[in-house]
């Protein structure tokens, strides 16, 4: 063989014993740090994502959403508060949760801010729509200035554009010849009687005769058997009402005129928005013939009077249009920003700063859920070691465009859900916590199963004991049939339970004990008779529960012969309300929704057998 082979193997063995020798001293290098960490191993405490108060010592999927459950923090801390609804961070995660500071900027699951928040003063947007109108000050109607027949009207057309002081038309007035002839008359004698003459040129005048005219009458001497009539004013014709022949008399109109240069928008305003409305807002309108072009004026005028049939009252503006873009009757669509500190100055009544009613306070409206009338929002608290957010009730004011004003409820600085509400709602509710569905929750462990219901169980007779457990029997075949779904066996178990029920000797109670029990006894011998008079299943659940609470106050006071039996609930039970039961399985098979939701609910007390 080699010699370099035989070197490199015995190198190798060398190597190997080496570091054989080495992890066996480790191996038996005893535990200085923690000498029991062998004996003793710790508990580790498995839990839901979504539903954090569901607790168990080993690993599986949370019999309320079927996840999988995760190994809980042994640092972490439960609230018990009805209101406030613990979260892990994967469940924020998953979620989607974003929060928004009150009169600061929104930030995601990840605690980063998303946007910037230029000024915390909130802004209503109103929107308005409107027509264009011309303007009824510069509107005006051309008359005939002396009575004649017209023998030209140079006006053609409706439309077309008449520029004050533009030969309009030529009338022969049999009235102006005699006037002109009295001029010249009168001109002979201006001599002698000055104010002859002066009068005939005034009549003149008084026709609309220019002083240009007039002097060529006088110079040339000549009697004029047609005499123009000019334009008093600009504008467009929008109606004429003569035509070459016609005769007319003094003040008659011939036609219209409309002048465009500057034009009225009138927009509606209704009565919900009128205390925002005011003279002097800035508002900005488009029209569908120029969608990319922006108008821009202020409301000069707002209607006294609300159209009784509309109910809108008219706000006006005024504008100039130049190249007459605008024409009458065109749709507008506008929008008005108001600072919400004009309208709500004396009504709102929380603020960016305490006593500051110059700067009301506004939330998204993607925070808030509504009930009906009432509306709720979940605010994520500060300093917890668990992410934890609480359910507020909330009173709204007017909204804002994209956010509402906040009457009580809110405060400036704190930060609210504006993602991921809903889902935050859905967790709690399933937690037998305040949600949406659930605002004025009373929880049912602190009434019902309270820890105040009397103990008489040391001394209650074995015979009564054996007696109550052998109601608990019957009413755990009630459940299972109610499990099923099946309402003949269901009312065969309500009759054996009523049977059994009545066998129970409340002789064999004495004092307080038996006081208590006849109190337990009428409830509980009430919802049997209405519980056999069921017609179907729903009805049958609904007088379960009472049935279900009473006989579990009944158990804990007096303690029964029998298995163990586990108090089980189900918040989604009767509207979210919320429903308990018995049974003597800890596995969740739910009486009141059956095979639709069989796996819902959670074990909530154990009350163990004699």
């Amino acid at each position: 063989m080699n010699k370099s082979i035989i070197i490199s193997i015995l190198i190798a063995l060398v190597i190997g014993l080496g570091l054989g020798y080495l992890f066996g001293l480790q191996n038996t290098t005893p535990n200085t740090q923690n000498p029991t960490v062998t004996a003793r191993a710790e508990v580790t405490v498995f839990t839901c994502s979504m539903h954090p108060n569901v607790r168990q010592n080993e690993p599986g999927l949370c019999p309320l959403c079927a996840m999988d459950l995760t190994p809980l923090d042994n640092n972490s801390s439960s609230d018990d508060s009805p209101i406030r609804l613990e979260m892990t961070e994967e469940a924020i995660k998953i979620s989607n949760i974003e929060t928004t500071i009150l009169g600061g900027n929104p930030t995601n699951s990840e605690g980063n801010s998303s946007s910037t928040n230029t000024s915390n003063i909130p802004e209503k947007e109103i929107m308005l729509t409107g027509t264009v109108k011309a303007n009824e000050t510069t509107t005006s109607t051309q008359t005939a200035h002396v009575g004649g027949r017209i023998e030209q009207f140079f006006v053609n057309y409706t439309g077309e554009k008449i520029n004050k002081g533009q030969k309009i038309a030529s009338v022969y007035s049999p009235e102006l010849v005699a006037a002109q002839k009295e001029l010249f008359e009168a001109k002979k004698l201006q001599g002698q009687i000055p104010v002859l003459y002066e009068a005939a040129k005034n009549k003149l005048k008084f026709w609309k005769l220019s002083p240009q005219t007039i002097q060529e009458i006088e110079q040339r001497g000549v009697i004029k058997t047609e005499l123009p009539i000019y334009a008093d004013a600009s504008g467009i014709v929008t109606q004429k009402f003569i035509n070459v022949g016609d005769h007319v008399k003094a003040g008659s109109p011939m036609f219209e005129l409309m002048n465009l240069d500057k034009v009225w928008v009138l927009f509606d305003v209704y009565e919900r928005d009128l205390q925002w409305v005011k003279v002097g807002n800035r508002i900005q309108f488009n029209v569908s013939a120029y969608p990319d072009k922006m108008f821009k004026a202020r409301i000069t005028f707002i209607d006294p009077l609300i159209n009784p049939q509309t109910r809108v009252a008219t706000a006006r503006v005024e504008v100039t249009n130049s190249n007459n873009l605008l024409k009458p009757d065109m749709f507008a669509k506008g929008l008005i920003k108001v600072k919400a500190v004009s309208a709500t100055r004396k009504s709102a009544s929380a603020t960016t700063k305490k006593g500051d009613k110059s700067s009301p306070l506004s939330v998204p409206k993607t925070a808030i859920l509504w009930t009906g009338r009432e509306s709720v929002a979940y605010v994520k608290k500060q300093d917890t070691d668990i992410p934890t957010f609480e359910f507020r009730e909330v009173v709204l004011g007017e909204g804002l465009g994209n956010s509402y004003l906040v009457k009580s409820g809110l405060f400036a600085g704190e930060e609210v859900v504006t993602n991921g509400a809903f889902r935050i709602d859905a967790s709690a509710q399933l937690s037998n916590k305040a949600s949406m569905m659930n605002r004025h929750i009373k929880i049912k462990e602190e009434i019902e199963l309270a820890p105040s219901i009397p103990n008489y169980s040391k001394e209650t007779p074995l015979a009564f004991k054996e007696q109550l457990g052998a109601t608990a029997a019957a009413y755990l075949q009630l459940k299972d049939q109610l499990v099923a779904t099946d309402f003949e066996a269901s009312q065969k178990a309500a009759n054996t339970l009523s049977e059994a029920f009545t066998k129970i000797d409340m002789q064999l109670l004495k004092g307080d004990a038996h006081h208590y029990w006849m109190q337990q006894k009428k409830a509980l011998n009430q919802h049997i008779q209405l519980l056999q008079k069921a017609s179907d299943v729903a009805t049958q659940r609904q007088q379960f529960s009472p049935v279900s609470d009473v006989l579990t106050n009944c158990v804990k006071a007096f303690g029964s012969k029998g298995p163990n039996l586990f108090v089980q609930y189900c918040p989604m039970a009767f509207d979210n309300t919320g429903g308990y039961w018995l049974s003597d399985v800890t596995q969740i098979k739910n009486p009141y929704f059956g095979d639709k939701m069989l796996q819902c609910g959670l074990v909530k007390d154990t009350i163990p057998n004699l």
